[in-house]
């Protein structure tokens, strides 16, 4: 992707590490950098939910799921983002992605 001739960052960012790393959202920010972040909200820790598949502890229960899902509560990535004056939406198809729009955070 190029605007104007300049090339345009896109940072691909999974939600169980983004809730370690909002900061880079805030130094976007700051230092008003042109960076597309797009968050991908399964609302789940991938490598935690590997790793328990790989044991030999069965079926995770109700304690394990409640470590490794981010569903609860659900975090809003877009009103994060807005927080830190990162314009931001939502996008929940491939489609709506392509369309485009004026923001950073996605």
């Amino acid at each position: 992707m190029a605007n104007d001739g300049v090339w345009l960052v896109i940072a691909l960012q999974a939600d169980g590490s983004a809730i370690y790393t909002r900061h880079g959202l805030w130094t976007q920010a700051r230092e008003q950098l042109d960076v597309l972040t797009i968050v991908f909200s399964n609302r789940r820790f991938a490598n935690p939910h590997g790793e328990h598949a790989l044991s030999s502890a069965g079926p995770p229960g109700a304690s394990v799921r409640r470590l490794i899902d981010i569903a609860n509560p659900a975090l809003d990535w877009t009103a994060l983002a807005r927080d830190l004056v990162v314009p931001a939406e939502s996008a929940e198809t491939s489609g709506r992605l392509q369309e485009g729009g004026n923001y950073r955070a996605l």
